[in-house]
């Protein structure tokens, strides 16, 4: 889980994951495939064109570890990415885009329905929202998935670089209040061109290695 207060006493250094190390695992068209172990799986979620690509290839300081396409919605499959033994991020099909056919758009949701709901070791959810367009009907969905399931969920609103701090600072605090009764969901800000709120990110996702059980 992430960090807490009785936690905190746990050396930084134990906790600090080296996200440049990332590598490519594989990629999953169903269940099956996915590795059989243990590893704290982080995943990211969003629409086609939220830009989810970009969030990954920032945070693992990467240009082209996950596919960035002119076209949203070519990421069909579960790609997993290896950090080290204990993490592993999770790129989730993006969802939503009208140009993809009706049949993909179904057995893309069968495969992340598939994978949330069955995934023993999923620990957190990123969710990527573009910060002009907020909490849509998918966000919206996941965001209740998670708080019936207790998983905690972090939004990136990314392209923050695309408004003003006036209008960035605005629409965070209009999502903060949206999710005031969700206790599983933290917010922030996001700019893959500008690497604003990278640090943030990564203190959340290193926050599910401050138990010492996963530690030893």
């Amino acid at each position: 889980m992430p960090a807490t207060e009785e936690s905190a006493t746990i050396t930084p250094m134990k906790i600090i994951n080296r996200f440049q190390d990332a590598k490519f695992l594989l990629s999953a068209a169903k269940m099956g495939q996915l590795p059989e172990d243990q590893a704290v799986e982080i995943a990211f979620a969003g629409r086609s064109n939220a830009g989810k690509s970009s969030a990954l290839n920032t945070l693992t300081r990467q240009k082209s570890l996950a596919r960035i396409s002119k076209t949203p919605g070519r990421t069909q499959l579960l790609n997993l990415f290896d950090i080290n033994e204990q993490l592993r991020l999770v790129d989730l099909p993006g969802y939503g885009y009208a140009k993809v056919p009706e049949a993909v758009k179904k057995n893309w949701a069968k495969l992340i329905d598939d994978y949330l709901t069955k995934r023993e070791n999923l620990c957190g959810i990123v969710l990527v929202m573009d910060i002009r367009h907020p909490l849509k009907p998918f966000d919206e969905q996941m965001i209740d998935w998670t708080a019936s399931q207790e998983i905690p969920i972090h939004i990136l609103l990314t392209k923050a670089d695309k408004l003003k701090k006036g209008p960035q600072q605005a629409t965070l605090l209009e999502v903060k209040k949206a999710m005031s009764e969700h206790p599983q969901a933290t917010c922030q800000v996001f700019s893959s061109l500008k690497r604003t709120g990278l640090e943030n990110l990564e203190a959340w996702i290193n926050g599910f290695f401050l138990d010492e059980e996963v530690l030893d």
